[in-house]
């Protein structure tokens, strides 16, 4: 353990997910508060809360739909009335449809771009107004993917919110760097959890035909996925902003 964030607060959407919770392993290692929400009931935290104690910080959940921007704005403020004001900001609450674009309904379109990009918006917009309020400096970091540039005939919706994401965090970043607040993306490729994960799980064959088509022939774990996230969020990090990093093995180097 260290204190490198520690006083801070981290404030991360889809907590509850493979990638969020490691993000929140992490970052509680370093000393920070933890602010968790996502779409389960509150018991369904309550043994994580239990395991992000024993790192000595404080840690909330709450239960959010993050594509609800007056609940998403509500939230914010109750972990700044309970935690201190979120200084680093993680979007990371995503959906999937494996469907391709002839087929994928109106209402699965609607939900995806809602949850996948408006959620990320919402967040990372009343986030960031607080700390414009209290003059204070930040990390913002979108969970993106390598789906936002490479083109998968089976997740068009997902595609589409992962390719607006990228360009939300562009304006973003352009738009707050005067006031010392750095905005990133961070794009996996397969991740060996969360919603790849399942997918590998339910499909047969499919973690190791994924793992062949990687020219690194490995798969990334959610514990890599938030090694990099401190890395953009580290406090000697105040130049980097605007970017993306992507860490794919290589398949965008095919693609």
């Amino acid at each position: 353990m260290t204190e490198l964030f520690k006083n801070e607060t981290l404030i991360i959407s889809g907590g509850l997910g493979d990638i969020g919770r490691a993000i929140a392993v992490a970052f509680a290692k370093c000393g920070t508060n933890i602010a968790l929400c996502d779409i389960h009931n509150a018991s369904d935290a309550k043994e994580f809360l239990a395991e992000l104690s024993q790192y000595k910080v404080s840690s909330t959940y709450n239960q959010v739909d993050v594509s609800d921007a007056e609940a998403t704005r509500n939230w914010v403020m109750n972990v700044e009335e309970k935690l201190g004001v979120p200084g680093i900001i993680i979007a990371n609450a995503a959906t999937v449809t494996f469907v391709n674009i002839n087929e994928i309904t109106s209402e699965q379109w609607s939900k995806e771009l809602r949850v996948n990009l408006d959620g990320a918006f919402y967040l990372t917009q009343s986030a960031t107004a607080r700390l414009l309020h209290h003059g204070r400096s930040g990390r913002v970091v979108f969970i993106g993917s390598w789906a936002a540039h490479a083109v998968h005939t089976n997740i068009p919706a997902y595609c589409v919110s992962k390719a607006g994401i990228r360009m939300l965090c562009k304006c973003m970043a352009l738009e707050l760097a005067p006031h010392h607040i750095l905005v990133n993306e961070i794009a996996p490729g397969f991740v060996d959890a969360g919603l790849s994960g399942r997918n590998f799980a339910e499909n047969p064959g499919a973690r190791e035909k994924a793992k062949q088509k990687v020219p690194v022939h490995k798969l990334i774990t959610a514990e890599e996925v938030a090694r990099q996230v401190v890395m953009l969020c580290h406090p000697q990090n105040e130049h980097i902003t605007g970017t993306t990093i992507l860490m794919d093995g290589g398949l965008s180097l095919l693609s």
